[in-house]
């Protein structure tokens, strides 16, 4: 499958963004997507890699966490990542993987590394970028966390190795993980969340809006006939600590890619989660 020759500029005919409104930009804020892309389904995938970069270019996120993609998608997005001045960050080569895409112009690439999960049956690793973000380090992580219900005890030990990265990291930088982690909240009861660390949906309000990521009731890509709802997606934030540091805090979170494109389906199976921080 060969999708590079799409157009990496994503002209107007092809944008499924139109309807939802992006927010103001403002110098100080960090914006990100996190999404999980369903790669791994071909069907109507050109088009629906088409739809991504879309709205890619309505959003102009500083950050993007992607899941599920896979060499032909990572090779348009390569293509579309040199137009618009992006850094392109893999977290894998073969079958399905995570990826982050960073704007040159507000995120500056330091160093990466892939974390692998000992004990995955699914070859599922955890991303990390520590960039440098207005003059301040900045760490962030990205995942896909072993899909299925019957593999909650391995994403529960998914879970505390992310939020063992996060709360050790040094109290002068802002840590911030954004993936497809497939939790159901019973496991995150479970685990539990450290000091410091937050859902960043929770500490919004739990929009209902916002809830379900994951949804055959609204996304029919999937064509599952009987109706699942999850909040498969999260992102999570450990803003730092340190006097005289510039401390992150969330003020807006949407979902994107609830328009359907030309071709009758949708971007992807998931929802995107789009969020806008503030550096206080």
């Amino acid at each position: 499958m060969d999708l590079t020759n799409e157009n990496p500029t994503c002209s107007s005919k092809h944008n499924p963004a139109g309807p939802e409104r992006k927010p103001s930009k403002e110098d100080d804020k960090l914006s990100v997507i996190s999404w999980n892309v369903d790669g791994i389904d071909t069907d109507n995938l050109a088009e629906r890699a088409r739809g991504l970069c879309s709205y890619l270019v309505s959003y102009t996120p500083d950050v993007v966490f992607l899941q599920e993609l896979i060499p032909p998608y990572i090779r348009n997005l390569k293509k579309w990542a040199v137009h618009w001045a992006y850094t392109l960050i893999e977290g894998g080569e073969d079958g399905y993987f995570t990826g982050m895409m960073l704007k040159k112009s507000q995120v500056t690439l330091l160093e990466s590394e892939i974390v692998t999960y000992p004990t995955t049956q699914m070859t599922r690793n955890l991303l990390v970028a520590k960039v440098s973000f207005k003059g301040h380090e900045l760490w962030l992580m990205t995942s896909h966390y072993e899909s299925c219900k019957e593999n909650g005890k391995e994403r529960m030990e998914q879970l505390r190795l992310v939020m063992k990265r996060m709360r050790e990291a040094p109290d002068n930088i802002n840590v911030l993980f954004g993936g497809d982690t497939n939790l159901r909240d019973t496991e995150v009861a479970k685990v539990g969340l450290p000091s410091g660390v937050f859902d960043v949906w929770e500490r919004l309000g739990k929009q209902e809006q916002c809830r379900y990521t994951w949804d055959t009731k609204a996304n029919t890509n999937t064509r599952i006939p009987q109706i699942c709802r999850f909040r498969f997606d999260r992102v999570y934030l450990r803003p730092a600590t340190r006097e005289g540091v510039p401390h992150l805090a969330p003020d807006h979170m949407a979902l994107v890619g609830q328009q359907k494109l030309q071709c009758g389906c949708y971007t992807s199976d998931h929802w995107g989660i789009l969020c806008c921080f503030s550096a206080e």
